[in-house]
């Protein structure tokens, strides 16, 4: 009987959600720095505090006003089978992109979780594995939907998603210890919950950010003498 009750306690959508998530996902995120590689390069992230303001900063000014917005969008236009939305806010996000990195990152992370995707048995999601269409955020919303992850938790999971990849890098490019990285988690764990309150309740007309920083890292990088990431 207690396993039995152990066993109806366990959500299945927050284990999806987990496998979502999982750095050991095969879409190729650890070769990404997202601009953090010339940002340590140039002196602007140098230590522990740093690549916390760095990730947080992100956090609320940029992916609270883009990423997670768009992500409950298209969860929504995924229900409905809402192809123009599906396009539209797919569209919009690759807009948002300021550099072609970003833009690059952003569609290779989304194309290779769609082919994931269609081996796991969503068929939907092979017409998404095409150039110039798909986001990271629009595949991840398919899963999600299609998994029946609920939207404040898919919000969660995609934020912690790129949270973890952040400090990896900056774990290795600074470099910092395992146990100065996991305090950098801890910290920004702390922030997850109001920068998702505040992405799910924004209205179409307070959507979008920049980030000047963000964009002159990732543009130097481009063309920076020596890499271990690919943006």
């Amino acid at each position: 009987m207690a396993a039995a009750i152990t066993t109806t306690m366990i959500d299945p959508a927050a284990l999806r959600l987990w496998q979502l998530i999982s750095p050991t996902l095969p879409v190729g995120a650890y070769a990404y720095s997202a601009g953090l590689e010339t940002a340590v390069a140039c002196g602007w992230v140098a230590d522990e505090p740093g690549l916390e303001r760095w990730v947080t900063g992100q956090a609320r000014h940029l992916l609270a006003g883009v990423d997670l917005p768009a992500l409950a969008r298209l969860m929504r236009a995924w229900r409905e089978a809402d192809e123009a939305a599906l396009d539209q806010w797919s569209a919009w996000l690759r807009a948002v992109r300021e550099t072609a990195e970003l833009r690059a990152e952003d569609e290779h992370l989304g194309r290779a979780l769609a082919r994931l995707l269609v081996s796991l048995g969503e068929e939907d999601a092979a017409a998404w594995d095409a150039p110039g269409r798909v986001t990271w955020a629009t595949a991840f919303a398919l899963a999600a939907t299609r998994w029946e992850v609920a939207e404040r938790s898919a919000a969660a999971g995609y934020l912690w998603a790129w949270l973890e990849n952040q400090v990896a890098a900056g774990v290795k490019l600074i470099p910092l210890g395992q146990s100065a990285g996991q305090r950098v988690l801890f910290a920004a764990a702390a922030e997850v919950p109001g920068v998702v309150e505040d992405a799910l309740t924004r209205d179409d007309d307070a959507l979008g950010s920049s980030a000047p920083g963000l964009a002159i890292a990732s543009s130097q990088h481009e063309t920076q003498y020596t890499r271990l990431f690919r943006s």
